[in-house]
């Protein structure tokens, strides 16, 4: 299931000490201190995890713990391009940019990605993305962490979304649905080049209830039921059909600026002008605790029994693998109901 050579196992109890984990792997391994992340990004509540979130949490946090030498690069975020370019002709300068970061930062350890951004808008990369930045890492040195917390286990119609573009990094980390969410455990997998380097060194880390018994066994359990009803395929075609319903949604409400997603993992963006593409709300209101649309939305699909995640300006869906095409059905219709709640607060003048 993992690329190889991804063969070496480091096991804890959450996607957050997963993270933990291969940022103190990486930084023992190189020698070196700083780490590369991205602004639309979350990989855990922890000191070095929040120190590597480029979203609000970490905004909230880093008063009060941060561990020193996280560098922020730019998002492959089309919709909302950090450099205002338009693809394909902008030669992915989201990726350029990172070549230059790595040059002129030095002593860079890592880079830390989301293959398919998770809580901060399922944002799916251009093809040329990753694929471009496993390059630059290796040109100059650099690790590669994919965090497969949210991603992984045939979200995204593979069981690792870094397949779909057939990187290989040189840390995996996963959670969630490696036990079918049913029990905590967290996974850091690495290869044996690097694993072998710890065979000489002493490696820090490990914590009581790491490899614990009781929670391998769901994950054995799990990958047997997916595999048992193809659950990485169902994914892929559910997800066609779920973002072509999302676009016919979208079509129908001034309100949601973008939709967009990868297998059974999809975000429908909510904007008050799709002209300016103005998000309804910013992480400056998150952060106050202004009343959000974004949560206005999801509290209407609520009363009608249909939980969705709500963050900031965007909705995030992701069904469990086994739904039903009904089940998804009635998803989308009381979404498609609930919207009516953004569009009564679109700009008209701009809509």
């Amino acid at each position: 299931m993992l690329p190889s050579p991804l063969s070496r196992f480091f096991f804890s109890t959450s996607g957050t000490e997963a993270n933990e984990a291969a940022l103190k792997i990486a930084r023992a391994a190189t020698g070196r201190t700083k780490v590369i992340s991205r602004f639309r990004s979350y990989h855990g509540a922890t000191a070095a995890s929040i120190s590597v979130t480029g979203e609000l949490r970490r905004r909230v946090i880093e008063k009060l713990q941060k561990v020193p030498g996280t560098v922020f690069a730019p998002d492959c975020y089309c919709y909302r391009c950090p450099f205002g370019l338009t693809y394909p002709s902008c030669n992915v300068e989201c990726a350029e940019y990172v070549d230059q970061q790595i040059t002129r930062e030095g002593d860079v350890a890592a880079m830390i990605v989301e293959p398919v951004v998770g809580t901060n808008g399922v944002i799916v990369p251009v093809p040329e993305y990753l694929p471009r930045i496993r390059e630059i890492t290796r040109k100059h040195e650099v690790l590669l962490i994919a965090d497969e917390v949210m991603s992984g286990w045939g979200r995204v119609g593979e069981w690792f979304a870094v397949n779909h573009w057939n990187v290989v990094p040189d840390i995996l980390t996963t959670a969630k649905g490696i036990t079918g969410a049913y029990a905590p455990l967290g996974l850091t997998a690495t290869t044996p080049a690097i694993h072998d380097i710890f065979q000489e060194r002493y490696f820090p880390h490990g914590h009581t209830y790491e490899a614990p018994p009781l929670t391998l066994a769901p994950a054995v359990a799990a990958i047997e039921e997916y595999r048992r009803l193809d659950l990485i395929e169902k994914s892929r075609r559910d997800g066609e059909y779920l973002l072509g319903r999302l676009r016919e949604i979208q079509a129908r409400h001034p309100s949601v600026g973008e939709v967009r997603g990868l297998g059974l993992f999809a975000a429908v963006e909510l904007v008050k002008s799709r002209t300016t593409r103005a998000p309804f709300n910013t992480e400056d209101d998150k952060i106050a605790g202004r009343p959000l649309v974004a949560d206005a939305v999801s509290q209407a699909m609520m009363k009608e029994g249909v939980y969705c995640i709500s963050w900031v300006s965007h909705l995030v869906i992701g069904p469990p693998l086994i739904i039903t095409r009904e089940e998804l059905d009635r998803g989308l219709e009381v979404l498609d109901r609930a919207l009516v709640v953004a569009d009564a607060r679109v700009d008209p003048s701009t809509a």
